[in-house]
């Protein structure tokens, strides 16, 4: 279990296998509704799998996903888990000016809302698309009332990252209460490596995330943000043979092992939802000042 009394955050990101930003290229989202849609009962999967841990965590969904699955996100807050937004379709933020910005957060959040009849407090951007370009994004946030975000990954990549950004919870705009909580990294000598979940999680051996999070846990005594998504635990979802190889190695590495892989994972450490670990980052924030 985690040291410190520490309690991670655990949260996966709701969206379709052909929703990802590898294949927004090659499959227009035109198309999407013409697609095997598989995104519930991976879902449901994984809510057996958090029941049988006793664990809750944070769903990030897209709005698309929540208008044509009003069921499924009712399933999931019945079941204790946090409902946040991961904005309407996949658009990556820093391709949107703050007011395409701000109509997109708010369609996905009155969505879901609907759908699951709870307050949405918490956002996440489509591939962690927050970075140096999207500073007026934390300000629509604040203005339209979100108490957090966790769209940042503190790391050098070719598909996302912010390298200068904290690791750790930060508040982004000064004398506002909104909060920043990125995806864990872990250091390894003066490198930083990402090790927050997702495809490294499912591709890198298990060993690696163990190690990544008793880091952050015990040396940094700072709780672990980790993150996946529902097609990751779908081995039989349909190729896209139109992808560029690399995509596709990344796409479908391991999607076999990723569900006894996660099982290990929710039952080794301890874990919550997000907004739980918002509160109890703000209130760290809030003494640091006060010291």
């Amino acid at each position: 279990m985690s040291a410190n009394g520490l309690v991670n955050g655990l949260s996966v990101d709701v969206e379709d296998w052909f929703q990802v930003g590898a294949f927004e290229d090659v499959i227009a989202r035109n198309d999407w509704d013409s697609l095997a849609d598989r995104v519930e009962r991976n879902v449901e999967q994984i809510l057996e799998l958090f029941e049988e841990a006793e664990v809750k965590a944070t769903f990030f969904t897209l709005g698309w996903v929540a208008q044509r699955h009003s069921a499924l996100m009712r399933r999931i807050a019945d079941a204790g888990h946090e409902l946040a937004s991961h904005g309407w379709d996949h658009v990556r933020v820093h391709t949107m000016d703050q007011n395409q910005f701000g109509k997109d957060i708010a369609r996905a959040r009155k969505t879901i809302e609907d759908a699951a009849g709870v307050l949405v407090t918490g956002y996440r951007a489509p591939s962690f698309s927050f970075d140096h370009r999207t500073s007026w994004a934390y300000e629509e946030l604040a203005k339209q009332g979100y108490a957090y975000s966790s769209s940042v990954a503190p790391i050098a990549h070719d598909h996302y990252g912010w390298r200068e950004a904290p690791r750790f919870s930060f508040r982004p705009l000064p004398g506002v209460g909104l909060l920043e909580i990125p995806v864990t990294t872990a250091e390894l000598g003066n490198k930083r490596l990402a090790a927050g979940g997702g495809g490294f999680f499912r591709v890198l051996p298990y060993g690696f995330s163990r190690w990544a999070i008793r880091q952050v846990n015990q040396r940094d005594e700072r709780p672990a943000v980790f993150y996946f998504h529902p097609w990751e635990i779908d081995p039989d979802q349909p190729r896209v043979k139109q992808a560029r190889l690399k995509s596709r190695l990344r796409h479908y590495t391991n999607l076999g092992r990723m569900a006894g892989k996660l099982k290990r994972l929710v039952n080794e450490f301890s874990w919550g939802r997000m907004d739980a670990l918002a509160q109890g980052e703000a209130l760290r924030l809030r003494r640091e000042c006060a010291a």
